[in-house]
């Protein structure tokens, strides 16, 4: 049973890792691979309001996409882009990465391998994931800047899209140790987390929302 001290902390947790960046023109659009294919959605809709010329999808599979995209998440990405009209001269394909760290690191090396300037990006994640893929994104590539974006919906139509409400309130706990765990590791930058992020966090932990959580 979800309470509403529990849906009223998901919310807050929601909201901040939402980063609520204006969108803006980059150079490339970086669709961040996942079990998601509204990422690739969010992407190809981007490209159509000309924010940027060039997307590349990145991602291999994990234990969450195997069975639903044995071709890889970023391959899966790239024919949902074709489907919606996307054409083949607008996408790259990085099929190695495993975690956000190899999505940023790579996406880059296939960019730079292609011959593409690249100050700006527009990093297109799921929208619990925005502020850990900027965070991500910065401390990797510090030399360009960061546009974070994802699907617009609300909390409850993202808990309807998957359909199991409690995973997606452990999945927001999970997004929200990595935030403070993964500055100390050098994964990301620091930022500055609110004490009622931090408490509503440690509520939703107490009251057994840990399936995504990481050994410390």
């Amino acid at each position: 049973m979800i309470s509403a001290q529990d849906w009223s902390d998901a919310h807050r947790l929601w909201d901040f890792q939402r980063m609520g960046h204006e969108e803006r023109p980059c150079s490339v659009g970086i669709g961040l691979g996942s079990h998601d294919l509204g990422v690739a959605d969010a992407t190809v809709g981007l490209y159509r309001r000309g924010m940027f010329p060039l997307m590349v999808f990145t991602g291999a599979t994990s234990r969450t996409t195997e069975g639903r995209m044995p071709r890889g998440e970023a391959e899966h990405y790239r024919e949902r882009a074709l489907e919606l009209g996307v054409p083949e001269s607008a996408i790259l394909v990085e099929p190695h990465a495993r975690n956000t760290g190899e999505n940023i690191r790579f996406s880059r090396s296939v960019l730079h391998d292609h011959g593409v300037h690249v100050s700006s990006i527009l990093l297109i994640s799921k929208p619990y994931e925005e502020r850990r893929a900027y965070a991500t994104a910065r401390k990797l590539w510090p030399d360009v800047d960061v546009v974070s974006a994802s699907t617009n919906m609300r909390l409850e139509e993202y808990v309807d899209s998957i359909g199991d409400a409690r995973l997606v309130l452990d999945m927001l706990v999970g997004a929200q140790q990595r935030l403070l765990v993964y500055p100390e590791r050098g994964f990301t930058i620091a930022q500055e987390i609110p004490e009622d992020v931090l408490g509503a966090y440690e509520r939703l932990r107490q009251a057994g929302f840990v399936s995504r959580l990481m050994a410390e």
